[in-house]
């Protein structure tokens, strides 16, 4: 095996301390986490140890110049045999990838990515929740680790995954602010990335959403003010008759897995989907004249989240009641059971961990 992973267990575990009837996002941390290492131009020092602090410079380049990018994955337990399953994991690695290279960073090997997810979730496997809605939520990153000043690309960068039980992101339906003064991506910029500026550029105008009473925003392109992009969390989707339209993908557009798997699973149900730009005046029209029926956003920590109300230009649009919503709530079944191999996996989507690359461990 070209990258070993050494492994070194907690001493004290922290689980009892965890809440899984009422997970909060993000809160409680799973006991190990995964850290590689590359320099000198190569990949090294792949290890599994308990959470915790590492030391680091203050002059590390990710800190003042930005390199720095993640993804964000989940993990549910088989529904019979309780064997951790992966979704779609390939699916992560290439688009971790494809934002590492557009930020001029390393790409990391497949079998690194896939070895360190299967040696952690075999590791922490007891992490994974299993009340409805819930999952543990993988979030591997990658930093620039050059301890030096200056505006170049990083010859060094440190690969890190932890783990984190969840439960469901949006416990309600959300309401959306229809950005008209802030963008959130320009076409020839890092819009397609998972890079942490993307977020950090948005924080400031999402609490004054949040500030107003709204859940999240709903950006619209730069050039125009005039056709949806995303949530700042999610993709979206419309429901317009009988159709669900959503963004076709652009450089300014993230190409969600999750919203890839619910275009896959409504056309196998016979659902028709419609990928094309959707304007902000088509989606107002569609409210008042009757014929829209959805809206909801997608994503791997959001999954499917239903939205109640969108505001634009100070006037507040109701949607339809989420109570009586046929294709949301049903694909959203339809997703989640997916996961758990309670539905068939036609797609090939499921990866049990017991199938990834093995691991050579010294416990």
């Amino acid at each position: 095996m070209k990258y070993p992973i050494s492994v070194e267990l907690t001493q004290k575990s922290s689980i009892g301390e965890v809440d899984f009837n009422n997970l909060v996002f993000g809160r409680n941390i799973s006991d190990h986490m995964f850290v590689a290492d590359f320099t000198d131009g190569e990949w090294t020092d792949c290890r599994i140890v308990p959470y915790g602090p590492m030391p680091m410079s203050p002059a590390i380049m990710a800190l003042h110049y930005g390199q720095a990018i993640f993804e964000g994955m989940k993990a549910n337990k088989h529904h019979e045999t309780g064997e951790p399953l992966l979704f779609r994991p390939e699916m992560h690695l290439d688009r971790i990838n494809r934002s590492a290279l557009r930020m001029a960073m390393q790409p990391i090997p497949a079998e690194i990515f896939m070895n360190a997810l299967s040696s952690l979730l075999d590791i922490d496997r007891d992490w994974i929740p299993q009340s409805e809605g819930s999952a543990l939520y993988l979030r591997p990153h990658m930093f620039a680790f050059d301890s030096t000043l200056g505006v170049k690309s990083s010859d060094t960068y440190r690969f890190v995954i932890m783990t984190s039980p969840v439960g469901p992101y949006y416990p309600k339906p959300i309401r959306l602010l229809v950005a008209d003064k802030y963008v959130r991506a320009f076409p020839g910029g890092v819009g397609f990335a998972k890079a942490a500026g993307n977020y950090g550029a948005t924080l400031a105008p999402a609490q004054q959403a949040k500030n107003k009473g709204f859940d999240q925003i709903l950006w619209l392109d730069g050039l125009e003010f005039k056709y949806l992009q995303e949530c700042g969390t999610m993709n979206i989707m419309c429901v317009i008759d009988d159709t669900v339209v959503t963004p076709n993908l652009t450089d300014t557009i993230l190409a969600g897995i999750t919203r890839d798997s619910l275009i896959h699973l409504m056309r196998d149900q016979g659902i028709k989907v419609e990928e094309r730009p959707i304007s902000i005046q088509e989606v107002i029209e569609a409210n008042k004249s009757g014929e829209l029926k959805e809206m909801f956003g997608t994503g791997t920590a959001a999954v499917l989240s239903n939205v109640s109300e969108i505001s634009y230009k100070d006037e507040i649009y109701t949607l339809p009641p989420v109570e009586g919503r046929k294709i949301g709530p049903f694909i959203k079944k339809v997703l989640e059971d997916y996961k758990k191999s309670l539905q068939p996996d036609k797609f090939n989507w499921l990866v049990p961990v017991k199938n990834l690359i093995s691991t050579e461990t010294n416990k």
